[in-house]
Formats: C-alpha cells, structure tokens, sequence
C-alpha cells in the first residue's frame, strides 16, 4: 500500500504512550500514516516516542488558551492542516468539545479499559472492582459528545475472578487495548467500518465499504 493510499492518523494521547507505541509498531507505515501526535500534556512521554518516529508533535496545555473549546479547536485546526483522516485517542484523558468533534465526523476512536457501557468515564477499573464483576474488558468505540457513550467498534471481556488490584487488572488489559485499537485503525482504514442504516447507534464491522 502507497503512502499515499494509507489512512492519515493524528493521535492524541497524555501519558506514556504505550497505546501510540502499539500503532506505531504494528499499523505505521503499512495500513496507516501515523502524521501527526499530540498531547495536553507538555513533554508526555508520548511526544517523545513520537518524536523517535519522525512523527510532527504538538502541546496544546489548556493553560495557554482562553478555554478548553479554543485549546481543542486549535488541536483540530492543526490535525485538519495535516490532512488527519482519523483521530486515535491513545490514553488522552479529556473530554473533547463540540467543536473539535465537529471537524472529525465519526472520525474520532477511544480506548476504554471497561466493557461499555458498564463503568463509563474515569476510574473505570476501580468501578469494576467496587462493584465486584469477575469480567473485565476493553471497548474501542467512536467519541461522541457524552461520555464514552458513542457507537461501539470493538470488545473484548477476559475473566479476572481473583483481581483485587487496580494494576493488577490494567496490566491484563493493555494487551488487549493493544490489540484491539490496532484492530480498529486497521478495519477503518480497510473500509470495513461503518454506520447502519438500520440503527442510529450501531456500527457494522467487516466486510468494505
């Protein structure tokens, strides 16, 4: 697949960036682009893996803009200047505005380390040990404007009948972020993504568009 065919990906992402280094290790460069990498969080550890690529980096702090709608617009004028075709929340931990949202239709994908929509918005490893589920799991879904509540590409449960330990759980989940993130960006780039006509918040995976 030419460079120029490949899906053009910006991520966004706050911490370490392990979930970036995943696409970068199994998608870049082959079914997708990897163009462009950002964070609210200046020197994030993400920027840097990034940066190791190749890849354009841009800090967008909240503290340097009026409000959190101007930060976020400023982020997607950015992506959009560098043709950003899909958007990759990679442990971004913000809610994303209207308007940003806006810019990227059904674009815009997020990985959650609960089986949606049980245990939405932060903390959502804890609320599942609180509330005692022997099944965890990991959604990849599209953003909306609610929490963690836009259509849902892809899940995946494993049984963790003995986990008391937040990190504990994480560490079986990662894997499975990895997997199925990387899985998500390969089925929309193929095609295989898309809405169902028949249902207003139903995607139907496979097959091409």
């Amino acid at each position: 697949m030419s460079a120029r065919q490949r899906l053009r990906v910006g991520v966004l992402a706050s911490g370490t960036g392990t979930n970036l280094q995943a696409i970068l290790d199994r998608v870049h460069g082959k079914e997708a682009e990897v163009v462009a990498v950002g964070s609210d969080k200046p020197g994030a550890q993400a920027l840097g893996r990034a940066l190791k690529a190749g890849i354009d980096t841009g800090e967008f702090p909240v503290s340097a803009y009026a409000s959190r709608e101007e930060r976020d617009l400023a982020m997607a004028e950015w992506l959009v200047s560098r043709n950003v075709e899909l958007v990759v929340l990679a442990g971004y931990m913000q809610l994303l505005s209207a308007g940003f949202l806006a810019a990227f239709p059904l674009r815009v994908i997020n990985v959650h380390p609960a089986l949606l929509p049980a245990f939405p918005g932060v903390r959502a490893v804890e609320q599942a040990l609180e509330y005692g589920v022997k099944v965890f799991g990991v959604t990849v879904h599209f953003v909306d404007e609610g929490i963690d509540s836009g259509p849902i590409i892809l899940q995946q449960a494993i049984e963790l009948p003995e986990a008391v330990e937040p990190e504990e759980v994480r560490a079986a989940l990662r894997p499975i972020e990895h997997d199925l993130l990387t899985g998500a960006v390969r089925l929309i780039a193929s095609g295989a993504v898309r809405p169902d006509p028949s249902h207003p918040r139903r995607v139907l995976v496979g097959g091409t568009a």
